[in-house]
């Protein structure tokens, strides 16, 4: 793999994470871009990672992954509702569509036209713009494919944040520990980064999450978001009528309350008390 560049601006600059070995002739300069030489380098790797974002003083998770290799758990409805509440609160949003089949970023540009859209499910072209991307927008959310690929690699390498969507079962979560390789190479490479978490989804209404649960997300050193995503009709409707839970009416408000819950606990920096009102181009058409 080739050595990569990373770009200093003014309003944001991309810190080398190991900037603490930057000292003689370990990096070069030119035109406003960095490149790191072999002794920076991590061992048994050939190229040399970002460790976040800033702005100012302010370190921001600004390129959230979702992901999981296993399919089937919501990393699209998770992906597309996010994507629509970032942008509800104001931030200017792009949805990163990085599995092959590219529904995410058709259902968004249904339900939130508001917010661009990105086709990049090849590991090069992830890692050459994801982080430009980032510097064009005040978040990036990407829907990672769902496979073990170099896809899934090249997005965690890339990303501040890895939201990652597991229905609940203790087969499910014992699972984890296979579906999250690709990450804890990330991590291993990146000092930490992706910070993760896990989210449950598809949960029956009466579930109650076990203490075996808890300690298997535990042992793989993941946190558990406290609001699950309940198993709900109107989650596998959506798509189908080019919206978000929260313009779907009276039957969508529960689910609603659970999915804004659950952003709001996961980045409470990006809360904002004013929010636009959001439009599908279903309900734009039925307007006009």
């Amino acid at each position: 793999m080739l050595t990569r560049l990373f770009s200093f601006q003014k309003s944001r600059r991309t810190v080398c994470q190991h900037a603490e070995l930057h000292v003689g002739l370990l990096y070069s300069q030119n035109d406003g871009q960095i490149t790191c030489y072999a002794s920076c380098q991590p061992t048994g790797h050939t190229f040399c990672l970002p460790v976040r974002l800033q702005r100012g003083n302010a370190s921001v998770m600004t390129i959230i992954a979702v992901a999981n290799s296993k399919g089937g758990v919501g990393k699209s409805t998770t992906a597309v509702h996010l994507a629509a509440w970032l942008h509800e609160q104001g931030h200017s949003v792009v949805l990163a569509d990085c599995d092959s089949q590219h529904s995410s970023s058709e259902w968004i540009s249904e339900a939130c036209p508001g917010v661009r859209t990105v086709l990049m499910d090849k590991p090069g072209k992830i890692l050459d713009e994801l982080p430009q991307l980032g510097q064009e927008a005040d978040y990036v959310v990407a829907d990672g494919p769902g496979s073990q690929t170099e896809t899934s690699r090249a997005l965690l390498l890339r990303s501040d944040l890895a939201i990652v969507p597991c229905k609940a079962s203790m087969l499910e979560v014992r699972a984890l520990a296979k579906a999250t390789d690709v990450l804890r190479q990330a991590q291993d490479i990146r000092m930490g980064v992706p910070k993760a978490i896990i989210v449950l989804s598809m949960v029956g209404k009466n579930y109650r999450l076990t203490q075996d649960m808890r300690d298997a997300a535990k042992a793989l050193d993941l946190n558990m978001a406290k609001t699950p995503l309940i198993l709900r009709q109107i989650y596998a409707d959506a798509p189908g009528q080019g919206a978000v839970v929260w313009q779907m009416g009276a039957r969508g408000r529960q689910a609603a309350k659970e999915v804004r819950q659950l952003f709001a606990n996961l980045l409470p920096e990006a809360r904002r008390s004013r929010k636009p009102k959001l439009t599908s181009k279903k309900q734009q058409r039925s307007a006009a």
